[in-house]
């Protein structure tokens, strides 16, 4: 069964568990990326979901997912699923030359998007050795 991590931050979009489970993945949720990390440490899923969120606070970042896609250049068989506002394209692309990214899907968050796109993921060719 495949394993799908879905990092929900901030939400603002339908609950996509049941559609998970629907295409068949093992679904496992955290809250932040702290916590994301962490389960990275233990195993790694087939695909991770999570929200782009622009930040220009951050001194050495642009966003939250620059330390999760760090830890996963060493894993690019983990594909990666990001929702981001439409506003923050143009941040999303500089993050995108750096780290690649399975799929980008821009709010409003809808089944119908997401769908197609985790069937994409789910049927992908698996490089694990």
């Amino acid at each position: 069964m495949p394993q799908l991590l879905a990092i929900v931050e901030l939400g603002g979009y339908p609950n996509l568990i049941p559609l998970y489970r629907k295409l068949g993945f093992s679904v496992e949720v955290v809250n932040s990326q702290r916590k994301a990390r962490g389960l990275l440490k233990k195993s790694l899923p087939d695909v991770i979901v999570a929200e782009y969120i622009f930040q220009s606070d951050f001194r050495d970042r642009t966003s939250n997912l620059e330390t999760l896609m760090a830890v996963l250049q060493r894993h690019p068989e983990v594909r990666v699923i990001v929702f981001y506002l439409p506003e923050q394209a143009e941040k999303l692309a500089i993050l995108e030359a750096r780290f690649p990214l399975f799929a980008k899907i821009a709010f409003p968050i809808t089944v119908e998007k997401v769908e197609p796109i985790l069937l994409e993921a789910r049927d992908a060719p698996d490089v694990r050795s």
